[in-house]
């Protein structure tokens, strides 16, 4: 199971994902008649028997994978670890494991803090490392925090020295460690879900219990129907002769097959259309600083996708099956001999590697994929296939692939050999403008605009560039350069840019929306929903008619698929905050801080909740508790603020601000506010000074420019004033707020 680090912010995360192992349905070779065949509708499953007969050799080597191995029931044969009576301890917890009346058990911490035996119905996975799977009330089925170490033979945690409360999310019986959230999709054939929001329940089902043939190639009755009907045996041949991925497939199948399980993505609905677009049914990550070094590189557990859509093998057209072999899961050839079905053999000599033949240093994927453990004890490759860079090492502290091996030696002295058997000059990589243009301060901007107008930069590199850009803080116009990425002909690209577009006001991009309601691509319009439902804007939404009714109902359908999610019941309460439904919005963030009881996001919009509701003593107590767990959180401050001005308590408004200051908030609406405070107070010197700030963060916005303009003219002094007043006009040059304003500057 492959796990994501406890996070306390909402994400749109996934669901990389009965309880009985049903019975493969044999399908005899019959031939059906002609006219019922081309009125048949239904592609089932039929399970993996029914391949043997044609597909022998394929069916024997999927057999020896980890593919059909990723889930079993649990039983002498395929369980590896050691249920002799044994004992592990870790982490404050002591574990038994024995068997009983033929059954595996384990007796470990439970939700309630006790010690408990637990049946182990299936395993789960099988090298390097094996997990065990527990069933649960409402159909849920939970995975084991300890597991076997298949290579050393003995129990491990994954991860070493996390104390876990028995309550928190990522407690094994957590909604963290949840196998029908978290991991049986991609370990299962024809997965369903299938959870009740109301009862927070599930009654998951699927085909076939573990990744069998049909979960890459897709349901196979309508194959099988037209290998044994007359048109196939008369020479009628369909191209893939109605299976996904068949042999030969082009890269862009193979991308479709693989990566829907191997990329770290949120799933958009249980309707998956199985496009040629990935982003029609998932939500992929991008290889941003949330979960890689700044240049790109795997950090966290990226499951390749967003590492090979980097590499220069991706743009050349290099599809898994030119590596490994799609039945087996292995590699065709060991060793450098992969690499070299198409690199000169030249690069697999001392000469090039500068490392002795057979040993670590002279093999390919040590210096262009350097690994990383996940899991605990699961060596992975990063699949960028990229250069090694000490030089950008010493320069921004990124990693490398020589100190990677070489731990006892510096960055700069893997560079200065590079620069000895290389020459001191390096080939461009996007990496050099992506590490400044990570930061998105006001010299990112120039960085981040050359990767996304260079046609020589991957896409997925270019939709991570507009993610930073539209989070530039002090740029010159930023969100010009992201709406220009809403007519990208990459989905990924257009995707980021709507996103993007939320750190925007409105204004800005109003005129540009309609067309992303009924973008081809279903991300994009979803997310283009949510950003006009975002803007609380009437007239808006009355003007973009059924595009933005039908968007919205897509968005609707993707919100409440993620509710079994802690995090995805706080999307489903921020979703129905902005619709106004306030009772709902409050049911959703109390059940997600029942998942999750530290996410702390989920507080302060159910202390606005409360607010609206008109119980400030209950938004009040809400921010309390939110401040106490995580005090350096300058937005609860500056909630508290608010909430205290209502309440008519100005001295804690004050000490709130304050405090959200001292923490150096990014939010320009906190230095705003207490301008407003000071300069009510006439302190104009002072309330100048935190306007400025506020400037520094968003210099376009519409509110902080019109506040230093009346200001200025409060003291007299419409020179001072007119600069922000061009500002004004240079970026809402039709908003009637501002006219009174041009008028008396005379800018009209």
């Amino acid at each position: 199971m492959r796990w994501t680090h406890h996070k306390k912010t909402v994400l749109v995360l996934s669901s990389i994902l009965l309880f009985f192992l049903g019975s493969l349905i044999i399908v005899r070779c019959s031939q059906p008649d002609k006219k019922s065949r081309e009125t048949q509708v239904a592609n089932d499953y039929v399970g993996d028997a029914a391949c043997i007969s044609c597909h022998k050799s394929e069916h024997d080597q999927w057999q020896l994978s980890d593919h059909f191995k990723a889930m079993q029931p649990a039983n002498d044969s395929t369980v590896l670890g050691n249920f002799n009576n044994t004992s592990y301890s870790a982490d404050g917890v002591t574990s038994r494991f024995f068997k009983k009346d033929g059954k595996f058990f384990i007796n470990t911490e439970g939700p309630d803090g006790k010690l408990h035996d637990y049946e182990i119905k299936y395993t789960f996975g099988y090298y390097p490392l094996q997990q065990y799977l527990v069933e649960f009330d409402r159909g849920r089925m939970q995975a084991t925090r300890q597991s076997w170490n298949s290579k050393d033979k003995k129990w491990f945690h994954q991860y070493a020295g996390q104390k876990l409360a028995a309550n928190d999310w990522l407690h094994w019986t957590g909604n963290g460690q949840n196998w029908n959230t978290m991991c049986a999709e991609c370990h299962s054939t024809n997965l369903k879900k299938n959870y009740n929001t109301e009862t927070d329940s599930y009654n998951t089902t699927y085909s076939v219990l573990t990744v069998s043939c049909e979960a890459c190639h897709g349901p196979a009755k309508q194959h099988i129907d037209y290998v044994n009907g007359s048109d196939y045996k008369h020479g009628d041949k369909q191209a893939g002769s109605y299976l996904r991925a068949p042999k030969n497939s082009s890269q862009l199948a193979e991308i479709q097959t693989c990566f829907p399980c191997h990329a770290r993505k949120g799933n958009i609905s249980a309707d998956l259309k199985n496009s040629t677009e990935l982003l029609d049914d998932y939500l992929p990550e991008i290889p941003s600083t949330e979960f890689f070094h700044a240049d790109g590189q795997a950090d966290d557990e990226d499951y390749t996708y967003a590492s090979f859509l980097q590499s220069k093998m991706y743009k050349h057209g290099v599809k898994c099956s030119n590596c490994h072999n799609p039945h087996t899961g292995k590699l065709l050839i060991a060793g450098n001999g992969a690499c070299l079905q198409c690199h000169d053999k030249k690069y697999d000599a001392p000469a090039h590697t500068f490392h002795a033949v057979n040993t670590a240093g002279a093999e390919c994927k040590n210096c262009h994929m350097p690994g990383k453990f996940y899991m605990g004890n699961d060596w992975r490759h990063d699949h960028t296939f990229r250069v090694p860079r000490p030089d950008l090492s010493v320069k921004y502290g990124t990693p490398n692939a020589c100190n990677n091996c070489h731990t006892n030696k510096s960055a700069s002295w893997a560079e200065a050999a590079v620069n000895k058997w290389y020459g001191p000059a390096r080939a461009y990589h996007f990496a050099e403008d992506l590490i400044p243009g990570s930061k998105m301060d006001a010299g990112s901007q120039a960085h981040l605009i050359k990767l996304i107008q260079d046609t020589a930069t991957p896409p997925i590199i270019q939709a991570t560039a507009v993610h930073y850009l539209s989070g530039v803080q002090g740029g010159d116009n930023p969100v010009a350069g992201v709406l220009r990425e809403l007519h990208n002909k990459d989905a990924q690209v257009r995707y980021r840019a709507v996103t993007g577009l939320n750190n925007f006001a409105p204004a800005l991009w109003r005129d540009a929306i309609q067309e992303m309601l009924t973008d081809k691509v279903r991300a994009v319009r979803i997310a283009a929903a949510n950003l006009v439902l975002g803007a609380n804007d009437a007239d808006l939404i009355a003007g973009l008619g059924t595009g933005y009714t039908n968007a919205l109902a897509e968005l609707n359908d993707h919100v409440l698929y993620q509710t079994d999610f802690a995090s995805g019941n706080i999307m489903a309460a921020d979703y129905f905050l902005k619709l106004k439904n306030y009772d709902k919005a409050e049911s959703f963030y109390l059940k997600g801080l029942q998942k999750d009881n530290q996410m702390n996001y989920a507080r302060l919009n159910l202390s606005t909740v409360y607010n609206i509701k008109g119980n400030n003593q209950a938004a009040l107590k809400t921010l309390e508790e939110a401040a106490r767990i995580d005090p350096k959180n300058d937005r609860i401050y500056f909630n508290l603020a608010l909430l205290y001005n209502e309440l008519n308590q100005p001295d804690n408004v004050e000490k709130s601000l304050k405090k959200a200051i001292e923490l150096k908030t990014p939010n320009p609406r906190v230095y705003y506010n207490y301008a407003i405070l000071l300069q009510q107070r006439q302190q104009y010197k002072e309330a100048e000074q935190q306007y400025l700030k506020g400037l520094q963060l968003a210099p376009a916005d519409a509110d902080i420019n019109y506040a230093l303009c009346v200001l200025h003219l409060q003291q007299n002094n419409p020179a001072a004033a007119k600069p922000y007043a061009e500002t004004l006009k240079r970026f809402y040059p039709g908003d009637q707020r501002f006219f009174q304003l041009w008028q008396q500057l005379g800018m009209l």
